[in-house]
């Protein structure tokens, strides 16, 4: 199983950004596999949830790691690893294995992640600490990339997401398919996007 859990940084200093986050989640997690116990508040500025080990879920914990860790505002945890049975109604209730790394993780990406966005922000706990830290590696990398990507770059980023191409995208934007071209290549989009699935096989094969 997979345990993601995400603190918010410096919320005694902003507002409650929890509600915001479990927006995003939702919207990321709509329509794919891979949930097992729905993301909650556990407590204060912390949310968490339990995903499946199989490619999907692993897939669903990269993409929902990176964008939590997009802006600096979270430090997350990803934990790997057995969790005790019959599960609760909810993440909190639970236990096992992959609660401890996560918590571990979390708190790792906690200290490391202060120097700023993309300073470190997500971390990965398994038992197999050789192959979480490979994992953590890629996407650490992936999340300092994201966070030096310009306003333009993120514009173009987003656009292609929820339009779907680049021709969508450039009309969404009234800017040229070229410029968009331009503006992902800046981006480093295509490296992102070929990073990304190799994290999460990764994952899954921890999580087996």
């Amino acid at each position: 199983m997979i345990v993601l859990t995400a603190d918010q940084r410096d919320s005694t200093h902003t507002t409650d950004r929890v509600p915001e986050a479990l927006g995003l989640v939702a919207r990321l997690s709509a329509g794919r596999d891979g949930v097992v116990l729905p993301f909650d508040r556990t407590v204060g500025d912390e949310l968490q949830g339990l995903l499946d080990g199989t490619p999907e879920g692993a897939a669903l914990a990269v993409d929902l790691a990176l964008a939590l860790a997009r802006g600096g505002g979270w430090s997350v945890g990803i934990g790997v690893g057995p969790v005790v049975e019959p599960l609760p109604a909810v993440s909190r209730a639970a236990s096992g294995r992959a609660f401890v790394h996560a918590r571990r993780a979390v708190e790792r990406a906690k200290r490391r992640g202060a120097a700023g966005p993309g300073a470190g922000g997500i971390a990965v706990g398994a038992d197999d600490a050789a192959a979480a830290a490979e994992v953590e590696a890629l996407l650490r990398m992936t999340a300092a990339l994201a966070a030096r990507r310009t306003d333009p770059g993120w514009e173009a980023v987003d656009a292609v997401a929820r339009t779907g191409s680049q021709k969508a995208a450039a009309a969404a934007l009234g800017v040229t398919v070229q410029a968009v071209s331009q503006r992902l290549r800046a981006a480093l989009a295509g490296e992102e996007a070929a990073v990304r699935p190799v994290a999460a096989r990764l994952l899954a094969t921890i999580a087996r």
